[in-house]
């Protein structure tokens, strides 16, 4: 009993201490001067005292050395070593001297245009350069299209008056350009004579030939080298597929009236084009899709002959012997010439007849078949010795 009374006082008492337990909560004020007091570290040295005071014992330390001496700058060397001139070179004064803003864009602008030279001064040709921004300049050649090539215009009436002006101008040129194009305005109705000599002259020393038949066309080119001066001449040429589907449609959409649903069908319904070369017409018109105009079209490109017999000139012929007025003087004469002519006539078509009895007539399909031949055989060779070849070893 006395031990249970005991233990009760106790539990008595350590509740009274634990009820008497009082938290304190400080105020705001105190909360802010306790933490501005934390963030300010104490100082290491005196406010008075410069950094190098404060830490000039570092110096006396065993761990401290002095750092190297600066390097003499290259204008004190250059003055103290003696010189024969005193005037910079002017490559050095151009790197020292800072050039302008506006001539600096000016630059840039100059490296992505077409340089023009001032001899083609008044040139209508200019006006058709829209695509490409272009700038007068001291140039040898006529058109600055990059870093390696140039361009030189010449027109077909300018060169029948002066017919060595391209000879010195292009030797003026000399080896400073590795693609030198002439430009080519063919303004001129006869142009047999006067290409040829420009065509002459144009390989003889390694430039190449742009004909152009108007002033728009001029600008193209130009504009055309001067967008590809540094891409790849992939980008120009035109990308074909390699499978057979594509090369058959490539073939066939040439002749008129035929597009692709129709090369499908042609192709699923006779599987290749040497059987769609042979079909006939009434195979063709079988076809879905195909009506007698595209039929008689692959009918005919198929089957004519590449030489075709121009009766252009019998047509003149008969329409001069019929229109020349009947004098009564010359009616003789114009009976002999009638005569003359028409056994001329026949002895043309005697000539043509015997020819096409000994020349078989040439077609598309006979063409291609003498071809297919000639590639198999060839292969069919290259097979052979490589066999032979694989039983030799």
């Amino acid at each position: 009993m006395q031990k249970q009374n005991e233990e009760e006082e106790k539990n008595i008492d350590g509740k009274q201490k634990k009820s008497s337990v009082v938290i304190r909560i400080p105020s705001y004020q105190e909360v802010v001067e306790s933490s501005q007091a934390k963030s300010t570290p104490p100082s290491l040295f005196l406010p008075s005292q410069s950094f190098s005071q404060a830490f000039a014992s570092v110096k006396s330390s065993e761990f401290y050395a002095p750092p190297p001496p600066p390097p003499q700058s290259r204008e004190t060397a250059q003055s103290d070593a003696p010189s024969s001139t005193s005037t910079p070179s002017p490559a050095a004064a151009a790197s020292s001297t800072k050039l302008p803003a506006s001539q600096v864009s000016q630059a840039s602008q100059n490296r992505n245009s077409i340089l023009v030279s001032h001899r083609q001064k008044g040139n209508p040709l200019l006006k058709h350069i829209r695509n490409v921004r272009w700038a007068f300049a001291d140039i040898v050649c006529d058109y600055m299209l990059g870093q390696s090539s140039c361009a030189l215009y010449l027109s077909l009436r300018y060169h029948l008056l002066h017919p060595d002006y391209l000879y010195y101008r292009i030797r003026e040129l000399q080896k400073n350009f590795k693609l030198r194009v002439v430009l080519c305005h063919v303004d001129v109705e006869d142009v047999i004579k006067p290409l040829l000599e420009v065509t002459k002259t144009a390989l003889l020393h390694d430039c190449t030939l742009l004909c152009a038949w108007s002033l728009e066309e001029c600008g193209r080119y130009l504009e055309t080298i001067k967008v590809y001066e540094n891409k790849p001449a992939d980008i120009i040429q035109g990308q074909m597929d390699s499978d057979y589907l594509s090369r058959l449609t490539h073939a066939l959409t040439t002749v008129r009236h035929v597009n692709k649903t129709d090369v499908v069908t042609l192709g699923t319904t006779f599987g290749s084009l040497s059987n769609i070369m042979g079909a006939s017409m009434e195979d063709l018109a079988r076809c879905p899709g195909i009506g007698e105009r595209k039929v008689k079209r692959l009918f005919d490109t198929f089957h004519e002959p590449f030489k075709r017999v121009d009766s252009s000139r019998q047509a003149t012929l008969d329409t001069s012997v019929q229109n020349k007025p009947a004098s009564p003087g010359s009616s003789i004469r114009n009976n002999t010439e009638s005569s003359s002519l028409i056994e001329d006539k026949q002895e043309n078509v005697d000539d043509v007849s015997k020819r096409k009895k000994k020349e078989p007539e040439v077609t598309v399909k006979s063409a291609l078949s003498a071809a297919f031949t000639k590639y198999s055989d060839r292969v069919g060779k290259r097979k052979r010795t490589s066999q032979v070849e694989e039983k030799g070893e």
